[in-house]
């Protein structure tokens, strides 16, 4: 795709089926594509077919499909977040936007594996970074040490939103593949040569349950512990 045409220069027109372009309409259009047909179908010739424009006049809102990817991933992050207001505790307040993460993933399952790994550098996600930042900077946290665990937060949570939402992308079929492997597979294995997975064996098809709130958790509870030790170390002399 060529540059960006300047904003002044933008004009809403409508399309041949006579719909009124605009960023938010692609962008809308774009998760549809990716939902119906996965992410090879962010292709401007699709996406002017669905629109019913020249694809050529995506370029009046996007530089090309790398910055309409950004566009989506933080759309993602913009639904996710909508209406989330931080409470007075830090930690119960971490843990809702690790679940609202999670759910937006969940919702465009098939658009996750192209948001999950990207910097939008848009108004939702730095909106969404200004919050946790501030968050943990309200916990007690020395600036550099609230950039950084905020950084392993974050990578923890999109990390583990993204593994669950690629599972939930499968063909159904392989899905229940999947989870029958630990009601039969890993039930008929041998004692003498897996014994850790026999004596647990009553408890391994709730392998195929999502273990993201149990790894957010533990993560919380570590920046709990972390926070708590900030305020019994002596002060500096």
């Amino acid at each position: 795709m060529t540059t960006r045409v300047p904003q002044e220069r933008r004009r809403r027109r409508p399309t041949r089926s006579g719909v009124l372009l605009s960023e938010d309409l692609i962008v809308e259009t774009a998760l549809r594509l990716i939902g119906e047909h996965g992410p090879e179908a962010l292709s401007v010739r699709r996406l002017g077919a669905a629109l019913g424009c020249d694809p050529t006049a995506l370029y009046r809102y996007f530089h090309d499909t790398d910055d309409l990817v950004l566009a989506i991933a933080d759309r993602i992050i913009g639904d996710a977040m909508a209406g989330f207001a931080p409470g007075d505790d830090w930690v119960a307040s971490l843990r809702e936007m690790a679940l609202r993460v999670r759910a937006g993933y969940l919702a465009h399952p098939r658009a996750a594996a192209l948001a999950a790994h990207r910097v939008t550098r848009r108004r939702n996600e730095i909106s969404a970074v200004e919050t946790g930042i501030g968050l943990l900077l309200t916990a007690g946290f020395p600036p550099a040490d609230a950039a950084r665990l905020y950084l392993a937060f974050i990578d923890t949570v999109l990390s583990h939103a993204a593994t669950e939402a690629a599972f939930h992308a499968l063909p159904p079929q392989q899905r229940e593949a999947d989870h029958r492997s630990w009601r039969e597979v890993y039930q008929d294995l041998d004692p003498a040569t897996h014994p850790s997975l026999t004596a647990v064996r009553p408890e391994l098809p709730t392998m195929a349950d999502s273990s993201f709130e149990q790894a957010v958790d533990l993560l919380l509870e570590a920046l709990a512990a972390r926070a708590r030790a900030l305020t019994r170390r002596p002060p500096k002399r």
